[in-house]
């Protein structure tokens, strides 16, 4: 009985200590401001700068050309993975496009358009 004891005492102590060891919040990476750069489309290269947010723990913003000629347009929806972001923007023409961007480094993302054209994505400080 004491063993059994002894064993049941230290396995919540260990249950007890690892709960406890992972107060640390992990840190929203894909939050913050991002200029994206889509090469090669046929009106040539696009560049967007986006502040995504997260609200309702969902992350939204809207694609905002840095020149001011176009207006800014919504993001639809977004998906999350560990190391992966997929953004949903809706256009008149062609419907709700995606852009997947994958964690390069701490500042800098890779993907595509549509599985068409090369997306980069670079942290603005």
């Amino acid at each position: 009985m004491k063993k059994v004891s002894l064993f049941l005492f230290i396995f919540f102590l260990g249950v007890c200590v690892k709960g406890f060891s992972q107060t640390t919040p992990p840190t929203d990476f894909f939050a913050g401001k991002w200029e994206i750069t889509i090469k090669g489309t046929p009106e040539g290269d696009a560049k967007f700068v986006t502040e995504l947010v997260r609200k309702d723990g969902k992350l939204t913003g809207e694609l905002k050309d840095p020149a001011g000629v176009r207006p800014a347009t919504p993001i639809t929806k977004t998906i999350e993975e560990k190391d992966k972001l997929t953004i949903y923007f809706d256009t008149a023409q062609a419907g709700e496009i995606p852009v997947e961007l994958a964690k390069v480094d701490d500042d800098h993302l890779k993907g595509s358009l549509m599985n068409m054209f090369e997306s980069v994505g670079v942290r603005v400080k």
